[in-house]
């Protein structure tokens, strides 16, 4: 049995049920003493997205059972999808009907043309309406493709066809990353009802999913306001996963202010926040779950604390006192160590163990304490790399050092990374390849004069959101692997150990990717059936915007877990560690291995990851952080270092940090 979510079981820091689950409403108001909204947590989406079914249900049959419609108010988000698969489910089994329900849009794209299809109440449709049995005269939607001057009388005529139906029941709602739901971008005053408003780039670069790029989605939206939601008799808001774990506190303990518009759902007597365990990670119950009950004392859950105390007192762990514990609510651990100096001690020691200059093991040392094995040496290594620059971005100077110690190294590159290059890279390539068939050639290669032609007339009459032509695909993965190439040769890797996997998943065309499956897995299985490395390398980074590395991860394990299955000997000698990439590192209480860089190790790193030229200023995806890939990646590196030496351990350049995948 191919199991193809395994990422999503993945579970770094155990959390008390406790914390999540109380058993008593005593219980639940001392743990959420700092939230403001009622908020529920749970170990998986799937559980979170019943509970919401469950109450959605619920109103509709009690509407059924008195003959009246049950009104919704609806987004369309991605984080909803899940809801919806739930309620469509329980339709298909004969268990809901929705004869009487009305739908109202939360929002629609402005200004749209007759043409476009990329329309919110279209994924609406497409992701829940076409598959119940809903009237089709009761799906209500704001119009994008209105003429501007009339846009305020058409909004006014929402809100009243809302009020003619008794107003919404409940309605069901993301959440942006600035906090924004509906398309209330910050700033959105508390008596806001249905208006056009402009979509901030945030929310653009979130919902360029649907539209192909960023450039492509409107300037603008016809929204439900903020006064309109929360005249609601019940509102679930619903986030999934890390990305959404910060703006997720904000909403929910933060104060009220129009910079996140979500938190003005702290003035609603109904509104509930329904999040998985990894959404609400940095709730204080989570984060830091001391302050709010006595706990369970794992190592992982005391060095988190120690490292919150130094970051508080500004004290390295070796001066952490008594007083320090007492004052901040550790009292419990001073019962448990003894004495501070005891905790200290145990935490400094447990942080130091993580440090190694050897990734790969120490060959014939005591390797009692260190994160890796001495032997076998040397060891059989794959890096996997979901596109075709997350090895050296991600772990560019670990890489490095595997290689000049010996080992056996393997990248594999899962994806062609080709949506990411720019077209001018294409035309650059192209104009090289004819100009050196006019050198060398005397201009007699038919192929290339004509498809020189073809392709500079599919890119002279590209439209924006165009998908690519497969030629013009093939030769963007043919740039990204030349780069590719060129950094491992760089790094001194073999070109026979460098594989190039292209996962079928990712060739879409789109940003929106297909979904990963049997035919992925395989791919990866094979590699490393053949290899049978003793170490193995994968992106931890799940909050990646774009998904890839989520599906490219799960590849991996989906994979390893089909070779366990099987009873594949050589697992039993096999570590998996996992790194982070552009977008985030791994808490200080999750580190098991941090390998450190010399100022020119860091150069090192810098120089390979400027070996891919078509992700540097061109590069259609580097969000809306302004820094450079190796721009982010040397201010993450140099931040693990700083915190490290102001926790009072070893002074380096910069380090790279990596956690252990223990298969389920």
């Amino acid at each position: 049995m191919i199991r193809l979510n395994l990422s999503s079981q993945m579970v770094l820091n155990k959390v008390s049920p406790v914390f999540y689950r109380p058993s008593s409403a005593v219980e639940r108001s001392e743990i959420t003493r700092f939230e403001k909204i009622t908020t529920d947590i749970f170990p998986s989406i799937e559980e979170g997205a019943e509970n919401i079914a469950d109450n959605i249900a619920e109103e509709i049959k009690h509407k059924q059972r008195e003959g009246k419609y049950c009104v919704l108010g609806l987004g369309s988000g991605s984080s909803l999808t899940p809801i919806f698969k739930e309620l469509i489910r329980r339709y298909e089994a004969g268990e809901l009907s929705f004869k009487n329900v009305i739908v109202f849009n939360a929002y629609e794209y402005f200004p749209l043309t007759a043409e476009n299809h990329n329309r919110s109440i279209n994924q609406l449709k497409e992701r829940f309406l076409d598959f119940v049995d809903i009237e089709q005269q009761n799906i209500f939607t704001p119009d994008g493709t209105i003429a501007q001057d009339t846009v305020q009388e058409h909004c006014r005529l929402y809100e009243q066809r809302i009020k003619s139906f008794g107003g919404l029941d409940a309605i069901i709602l993301g959440i942006g990353r600035m906090g924004n739901i509906a398309t209330n971008e910050p700033g959105s005053s508390q008596t806001s009802t249905s208006r056009l408003i402009l979509i901030d780039s945030t929310s653009r670069e979130e919902m360029k999913m649907s539209f192909g790029s960023q450039e492509t989605v409107p300037p603008c939206s016809i929204t439900m306001g903020i006064q309109t939601i929360l005249s609601a008799k019940k509102i679930f808001l619903t986030a999934w996963g890390d990305e959404k774990a910060d703006i997720i506190k904000e909403t929910v303990e933060g104060k009220i202010t129009d910079s996140v518009p979500a938190s003005f759902l702290q003035t609603h007597n109904d509104a509930h926040v329904i999040i998985d365990l990894p959404a609400a990670s940095r709730l204080t119950r989570i984060r830091h779950p001391w302050l709010v009950a006595s706990c369970t004392w794992t190592d992982k859950l005391v060095r988190s604390a120690l490292v919150w105390l130094c970051q508080l007192t500004g004290k390295p762990i070796l001066k952490l006192t008594n007083k320090d514990y007492n004052e901040n609510g550790l009292s419990e651990l001073l019962a448990l160590y003894g004495s501070a100096y005891n905790a200290n001690i145990k935490i400094f020691n447990d942080l130091q163990h993580t440090i190694t200059g050897w990734p790969g093991g120490k060959p014939d040392a005591d390797d009692t304490h260190r994160p890796e094995r001495a032997k076998p040496f040397p060891k059989r290594v794959i890096v996997f790399s979901p596109h075709p620059d997350d090895d050296v971005i991600s772990m560019g100077g670990t890489l490095r050092r595997l290689v000049q110690q010996g080992h056996d190294v393997h990248v594999a590159y899962e994806t062609s990374g080709n949506i990411a290059v720019g077209d001018e890279e294409v035309v650059r390539f192209m104009h090289f390849i004819n100009g050196f068939n006019q050198l060398f050639d005397n201009n007699e290669d038919k192929v290339i004069r004509e498809k020189y032609r073809e392709i500079k007339s599919f890119l002279k009459n590209k439209k924006e959101g165009d998908i690519d032509s497969l030629d013009i695909r093939t030769i963007k993965g043919l740039i990204r692997r030349g780069e590719a190439r060129t950094a491992s040769t760089f790094n001194q890797i073999p070109l026979d150990h460098v594989h190039f996997l292209d996962l079928p998943f990712y060739e879409s065309g789109k940003i929106e990717k297909l979904p990963m499956g049997e035919a992925d897995v395989n791919i990866v299985r094979e590699l490393i059936a053949h290899v049978e490395p003793n170490q193995i390398y994968v992106a931890g980074d799940l909050a990646d915007p774009h998904g890839t590395h989520r599906k490219c991860t799960d590849a991996v394990f989906a994979a390893l877990d089909l070779e366990k299955q099987a009873g594949a000997a050589w697992l039993a000698d096999c570590k998996v560690w996992m790194y982070r990439g552009a977008w985030a590192e791994w808490e200080i209480e999750n580190i098991e291995m941090c390998v450190p860089m010399s100022p020119e190790e860091l150069l090192a790193k810098r120089y390979s990851i400027l070996k891919h030229q078509s992700q540097m200023e061109s590069a259609p995806f580097l969000g809306n952080d302004e820094r450079l890939f190796w721009q982010r990646s040397e201010d993450r590196n140099r931040g693990t270092a700083k915190l490290y030496d102001d926790l009072g351990l070893a002074c380096y350049e910069a380090m790279e940090a990596f956690v252990e995948y223990k298969p389920l």
